[in-house]
């Protein structure tokens, strides 16, 4: 498991919502049994959660997304298997997200 690595998101029920899971955590936190996660949600369904430096709208395997990062939750890692692709190149992008929920700046 990998910092920034997206998974298709295991719960039937929330899946049209949020198709994908996004890895948050560091792997250098990789004994415990969950994984702090943020869901990227489709965009059309999340459209007041749209705010400038605190959801980033992405684009990812063809579908417009919200990072949520204010939805931030754990999963347990044995639900999140097979990764889909990366963020990592949005790094900054979603390290500036967190940091605004968190302190405001």
């Amino acid at each position: 498991m990998a910092q920034f690595d997206v998974y298709a998101n295991p719960s039937k029920q929330t899946r049209n919502a949020y198709p994908f899971i996004l890895d948050m955590q560091h792997s250098l936190i990789e004994d415990i049994t969950t994984r702090i996660v943020v869901p990227l949600g489709d965009a059309k369904k999340f459209r007041n959660e749209e705010l400038k430096g605190l959801t980033p709208k992405i684009k990812f395997e063809g579908k417009n997304l919200l990072v949520l990062i204010p939805q931030i939750a754990s999963m347990p890692k044995n639900s999140l298997k097979n990764p889909v692709g990366t963020l990592l190149h949005l790094r900054d992008e979603l390290i500036a997200a967190l940091d605004l929920a968190i302190t405001g700046i």
